[in-house]
């Protein structure tokens, strides 16, 4: 059985039952006994749940009942979205055996449409990483080669993904954190337009930025994701109604006639020249399938970093401060402890990451630096926007690397922060100015690392990404993952 069909596929066949939906899944949760201690993607799998609800789904398509649109597919679920039943950690101590009393929206409109949620993956801590070094239990490992990291903070999605151990996962991203591992670990993976997706459910981390995204084998697999996730939540009230937008409709329409902006500033100095030479390829595609493309400046890009770790750590800083072993937590006994020095140690607890930003996003809200740090920051956000807005006055959409530099080796970076910060330069735009982006896999570099290029385009219109992103990764005939 071929655990590396696509998600459509698998739909189509289970269907007609050409697939056995418990077979599927037993061999999955094989596939995932088999790779799991190489890669550790998984925090938790969930094998007689799923196994359950596979043969309850393969009676309900030999009976001829009505089954839901997944048919069974087995999805994994970052572990920063509730899950009703099964433990949420956020790959942290504090939540280490938190077991959510409810399903985040997006998970129960999966659910509802019978996908089979074989386990919760791994991620840096409450998201706050770009490796998935940063977790509690371990980091995971990139299944094309084990001894580079993943991407983050999202990566036991993307490793699941691209190691065959489910169909589709669901992450988040906040500055990247689903763009980076599909790119590093050659999937596709859609940042959606903020608003467009329910985050309730999701733990905080940066409230005005993050956004649940789907990641998949193929741009056709996340436009069927993004379908059944997307659209009005009375529980989110950022999010809008899309009732009469179906993302897989006209998917191969093409490109021919649309114009592309080459963001100078995300292909110049500091990038990887493997990754530059990749994203003219790139672009001379796009050329061939009848796209014009231009350069655009975006001068803002360059504050990026700075803006948006200011601004994403004093938002982490305020919604970690509920983490005070009170409600959940664990048991370090709490005998001889006075209230602070309690919380205290229950919050020494945290990694270092979690850790550093808390203390940087109290800083910048401090008496005497919101103005210096934080109010700047805004200012910084407000320009991206502004120069994107113009930009989308003259073209359809905008390209770049998805990462600037391959994947590296497993704590090559972890010791210098700023060096992994600096990573983020190509993703946080699509955070701070709300856009949807997608990362889609296009070459694998001579180390046999893949390389991703991702595509923007104006708030809402994901639809037309979509179409774009297809056209190219239609593209490219990449070798199947060596693990």
């Amino acid at each position: 059985m071929n655990l590396g069909i696509s998600a459509t596929e698998f739909v189509s066949q289970a269907k007609v039952g050409t697939i056995s939906v418990e077979e599927f899944v037993a061999k999955t949760l094989d596939r995932i006994k088999l790779v799991e201690e190489k890669v550790h993607a998984f925090i938790t799998v969930d094998n007689q749940n799923a196994l359950a609800k596979a043969k309850e789904i393969d009676k309900k398509i030999k009976s001829k009942d009505k089954v839901g649109i997944c048919f069974g597919m087995p999805v994994s679920i970052k572990d920063n979205l509730c899950t009703a039943g099964m433990k949420t950690t956020c790959a942290s101590k504090m939540l280490e055996n938190f077991i959510a009393p409810y399903d985040a929206t997006v998970v129960s409109r999966l659910k509802s449409e019978d996908a089979i949620i074989i386990g919760k993956v791994n991620l840096d801590e409450f998201a706050m990483g770009s490796t998935t070094e940063f977790s509690y239990f371990g980091p995971s490992r990139n299944p094309w080669n084990v001894d580079y990291v993943p991407g983050g903070s999202s990566g036991g999605s993307g490793v699941s993904v691209s190691a065959l151990e489910c169909l589709a996962s669901l992450g988040s991203d906040t500055g990247g954190s689903v763009r980076s591992p599909a790119s590093f670990c050659s999937v596709v993976g859609l940042k959606p337009t903020y608003g467009l997706v329910s985050r309730y459910g999701l733990v905080s981390y940066a409230n005005s930025i993050e956004q649940v995204g789907p990641m998949a084998r193929t741009v056709e697999d996340v436009a069927f994701l993004l379908n059944i996730i997307s659209g009005y939540d009375s529980h989110d009230d950022t999010t809008i109604k899309n009732d009469s937008v179906d993302y897989t409709k006209d998917i191969s329409l093409g490109i021919s006639g649309k114009k592309i902006g080459i963001i100078t500033q995300m292909i110049g100095q500091g990038v990887d020249q493997e990754v530059v030479s990749a994203t003219n390829r790139a672009i001379s595609k796009l050329q061939e399938l009848g796209a014009e493309c231009i350069p655009i400046s975006l001068d803002a890009v360059e504050h990026s970093v700075a803006a948006y770790y200011t601004i994403a750590s004093a938002e982490a800083s305020s919604n970690l401060s509920r983490y005070d072993n009170l409600r959940y937590g664990f048991d370090f006994g709490t005998e001889g402890y006075e209230f602070k020095a309690f919380i205290s140690k229950a919050r020494s607890n945290f990694g270092p990451e979690v850790t550093r930003r808390m203390l940087l996003g109290a800083f910048v809200l401090s008496a005497g630096y919101y103005g210096k740090y934080y109010l700047k920051a805004q200012k910084v956000r407000a320009m991206i926007k502004a120069q994107l807005d113009e930009a989308f006055k003259k073209v359809d959409f905008l390209i770049s690397p998805t990462m600037p530099i391959l994947p590296f080796k497993v704590g090559e970076k972890i010791d210098d922060p700023l060096k992994l910060y600096l990573t983020d330069i190509n993703t946080i735009t699509a955070n701070l100015s709300g856009i949807p982006a997608i990362s889609i896999p296009f070459e694998i570099s001579s180390s046999g690392l893949p390389i991703g290029i991702q595509l923007f385009a104006n708030s809402f219109e994901e639809k037309k990404l979509l179409q774009a992103a297809y056209a190219l990764h239609k593209t490219t005939h990449l070798p199947e993952v060596p693990l």
